[in-house]
């Protein structure tokens, strides 16, 4: 039930974020900096109110309650773009409030979400299951941005809105038919000590301070790359709008590989060097994209596709397995405030280089930096395991 609610979100909010974009360009005739602010908006919540909302859930212990409620409001927000539209009132304003009140609840469903999956399904199996939801997303990836510009063509911008916020009835009511697998909550203390104990359990975990420094540099690299990769298709590779699309469908069939073979790498060569060697594949790979053609460059999305899918599954199978989970909505919550928070900056850096130095510069400068965040990993010493750590039951000494 939760896969068959995640498939069927994953597709609404791939429609919803591009209809987003559609609205404020199409209908409301929004310039570039408007479009920029409602991208923007939608990360910011995770900067603000990311590290309490996993103290929160930790607190609560209700992961499918949250997740429900989540599913509630984002239902009524996006739903209020389509029938302001129909009623003559929408504005700008607007879709920036829907954008921040919908991130608001992409921060608590994520969190409740991650640390839910492990209460369903035995320990050995929460790779199959990781594999399952991020092949979801993949696949969400290749039809969502199509359907969006379909829906926008055949009907109006504002169609896609309404897309996503049935998906989330369909994602409520799959959850509302599960039983309820409440984790016990942890007891209340000072707001600021439970969010401080996510925090040192990362900072004092080589493992996991390895993991998530490179998620950090590597986040910002990719957005970076992608902020002036469509430009640079268009204008230095005399790439048509279908054919880009067709290009950036590459990254989503190579995720939806990459969750398949995830798995298998993990046996047969280990899970920590697993995700080394994916890493180590995807992210130079992007170098190929600057050298020209759109052949090259498909190939190098396709890698990085591929590579970070795996990866990402791995990955977090390890976290759920290896975090105590009395603390997982709150390590959970520090590690995305860290990845996720470089994502706003990569873009605007992409857009400056992009300006600056030209496209195809701006993308060797993004692409290089992202090969060299594998160094992270190898300064880690992943090299030198085999497998992650085995589950870890209690917080590591901290001063």
């Amino acid at each position: 039930m939760l896969w068959l609610g995640e498939t069927v979100s994953l597709v609404g909010s791939s429609v919803g974020s591009v209809a987003l974009t559609l609205v404020a360009a199409v209908t409301l005739h929004s310039d570039a900096f408007v479009v920029g602010v409602l991208n923007g908006a939608y990360w910011l919540p995770w900067l603000v109110i990311g590290l309490p909302a996993g103290a929160w859930i930790d607190r609560l212990g209700r992961h499918r309650q949250v997740m429900m409620a989540c599913d509630a409001l984002s239902l009524v927000v996006f739903l209020s773009v389509p029938v302001a539209a129909w009623g003559g009132v929408l504005t700008a304003a607007q879709l920036v409030v829907v954008a921040v009140v919908a991130g608001c609840a992409k921060v608590f469903f994520t969190i409740a979400y991650r640390a839910f999956v492990p209460s369903l399904v035995p320990d050995d199996a929460l790779m199959t299951a990781n594999a399952k939801l991020q092949g979801s997303e993949s696949s969400a990836q290749i039809v969502g941005p199509g359907l969006a510009g379909l829906l926008a063509q055949l009907a109006e911008a504002t169609t896609g809105m309404l897309v996503d916020a049935v998906s989330f009835a369909v994602s409520w009511l799959c959850l509302e038919r599960m039983r309820d697998r409440r984790v016990p909550p942890v007891p209340r203390r000072r707001l600021r000590t439970d969010i401080a104990d996510g925090l040192k359990f990362i900072a004092y975990d080589p493992v996991l301070r390895a993991l998530v420094c490179f998620g950090a540099v590597s986040n910002l690299a990719l957005t970076g790359f992608n902020s002036v990769g469509v430009v640079y298709l268009v204008r230095d590779a005399g790439a048509s709008p279908g054919l880009v699309g067709l290009v950036y469908t590459f990254a989503g069939v190579g995720g939806v590989i990459g969750s398949v073979v995830a798995r298998r790498l993990a046996c047969q060569v280990g899970s920590a060097r697993a995700v080394l060697v994916c890493q180590a594949v995807a992210l130079p790979s992007m170098l190929l994209a600057p050298m020209g053609g759109v052949g090259l460059f498909a190939v190098a999305v396709f890698a990085c596709g591929m590579g970070v899918t795996a990866s990402n599954v791995i990955q977090g199978t390890f976290r759920q397995r290896y975090c105590p989970p009395e603390l997982f909505g709150r390590i959970t919550a520090a590690s995305s405030v860290i990845n996720y928070g470089t994502i706003p900056l990569g873009a605007v850096v992409g857009g400056l280089l992009g300006d600056g130095v030209g496209l195809g510069t701006a993308l060797w400068v993004m692409a290089g930096v992202a090969a060299g965040s594998v160094l992270i990993l190898v300064a880690g010493r992943l090299w030198l395991m085999r497998e992650f750590p085995a589950r870890r039951w209690t917080s590591p000494a901290l001063p």
